[in-house]
C-alpha cells in the first residue's frame, strides 16, 4: 500500500492509504524519499484557490470555461519528488527525480525515468528543486539577460533565489526584491549584488541603484500582483517585464495607465509549460530540469541551503500550516518518506 498525501477539502490534510499502482511494460517503480512543497500553486490548491478547482479548462481552446471537471476534491499534489528505483526498466537503487505527487510509491514511464537520472555528485535532496528550478531558469531565458545588464527579481522565495543565482551566471547584476529579511538575507549570500525590502520605495529605489536608468529587466516570480505593478514601475524604458508568478483572483493593484503606458513595458508571461518560441527548436522542459541539476552538480548552482525544514510525510499537514500561516519562517519544507537513505 502507497501512503498518499491528499487534500480533502481547503486547508484539510490527510495521509491515506490506496493501493499500489501496476507496473506498466517498459516502465519503474519508484519509492519516494524526499517530497518538496511548492509555496506557491499547491498552496493554491491548498487553499482552494486555485482556477481549476472552479473553472475547467479546455485544452483544445486553451481557455478557461464555466463549470468543473468534476468534484475538485479530494487531491494529490506535488511535483518535486525524488525516489530511487525498486523495479522495472532501471536498475534497483537509481535515483531519479519526478513529479508523481506526495505518495509514498509511484509508477513512472522507462523513458521519462531515464531523463531525470541524478548526476554524479549530486545531493538527493538537492533532486527535489528539479521542477522548481525549471521554472526559475524558463523565466531567466525568457528574460534574455545579457551581460551587464541589471535584473530586478522580485519574490525571493525558492524560485526567486534560484532565478538569482541563474541570473548571476549568466552576467548579469541582481537586485533581490522580498518583503522578508530572512529570504533577502539568502539573497545576498547567494549573489544578489543589492537586496531591497519590498515594505519600502521599491521603484525608488531600483532606479537610484541604476543611475536613474531602472532595471534593465524585471523578474516577477512572487506571484503578487502588487508586486508586478512594482515591478512594471522600476523597470527601464521600452524594457521588459517577465510575470512568471502565478496570480490569484483579479489584478486590482496594477495601474496600466501610468509607467506600464507611458515607458512602453513589454509584459512577458513565463509558465513552465513552454518555454520561448526562439527557443522552442532547442529547448524543453526536460532540458531545463537537467542543466538545473547538472548546475547543482557542478557546484555552480546551491540548493541545499534553501531548505529550512524537513518533516516526516505523515505531518503534512503541519508542513502546509507552516507554509499558509508563517511564510517568514520557511523557505523550503521538504516531506521525508524515507529515513535510511
Amino acid at each position: 500500500m502507497a501512503r498518499v498525501v491528499s487534500f480533502v477539502a481547503p486547508c484539510k490534510v490527510v495521509v491515506r492509504e490506496e493501493p499500489d499502482a501496476p507496473l506498466l511494460d517498459g516502465g519503474v517503480r519508484v519509492e519516494t524519499v524526499y517530497s518538496g512543497v511548492s509555496a506557491g500553486t499547491e498552496l493554491t490548491q491548498y487553499r482552494g484557490s486555485n482556477p481549476h478547482l472552479h473553472r475547467r479548462w479546455d485544452p483544445e481552446r486553451r481557455l478557461f470555461v464555466a463549470g468543473t471537471a468534476g468534484e475538485p476534491y479530494p487531491l494529490v499534489a506535488g511535483y518535486e519528488e525524488v525516489g530511487r528505483v525498486v523495479e522495472g526498466a532501471l536498475p534497483p537503487g537509481t535515483l531519479v527525480w519526478g513529479a508523481w505527487g506526495h505518495r509514498s510509491t509511484a509508477v513512472v514511464p522507462g523513458a521519462r525515468a531515464r531523463e531525470c537520472v541524478l548526476p554524479d555528485g549530486l545531493a538527493p535532496l538537492a533532486a527535489v528543486f528539479a521542477r522548481i528550478g525549471a521554472i526559475a531558469l524558463n523565466a531567466v531565458l525568457d528574460a534574455d539577460v545579457h551581460v551587464g545588464e541589471t535584473v530586478a527579481v522580485f519574490g525571493q522565495g525558492v524560485p526567486g533565489l534560484i532565478a538569482t543565482q541563474l541570473v548571476s551566471l549568466n552576467g548579469g547584476r541582481v537586485i533581490a526584491v522580498d518583503a522578508m529579511p530572512r529570504r533577502l538575507e539568502l539573497a545576498g549570500e547567494l549573489g544578489a549584488a543589492h537586496v531591497v525590502e519590498a515594505r519600502g520605495r521599491v521603484a525608488e529605489e531600483i532606479r537610484e541603484l541604476t543611475g536613474g536608468r531602472g532595471a534593465d529587466v524585471s523578474i516577477e516570480i512572487s506571484g503578487r500582483y502588487e508586486a508586478l505593478a512594482e515591478a512594471i514601475r522600476a523597470t527601464a524604458y521600452n524594457a521588459r517585464v517577465v510575470a512568471a508568478g502565478f496570480y490569484q483572483g483579479e489584478g486590482t493593484a496594477l495601474r496600466l495607465g501610468e509607467e506600464f503606458h507611458h515607458n512602453r513595458i513589454a509584459i512577458v508571461s513565463s509558465q513552465i509549460s513552454g518555454v520561448s518560441p526562439r527557443l522552442a527548436g532547442r529547448w524543453d522542459r526536460a532540458r531545463l530540469e537537467q542543466t538545473v541539476m547538472q548546475l547543482a552538480a557542478g557546484g555552480r548552482l546551491s540548493l541545499e541551503p534553501l531548505v529550512t525544514h524537513l518533516v516526516p510525510a505523515e505531518d503534512a499537514a503541519d508542513a502546509f500550516r507552516l507554509l499558509d500561516e508563517h511564510p517568514e519562517d520557511a523557505v523550503q519544507v521538504v516531506l521525508e518518506f524515507v529515513r535510511d537513505l
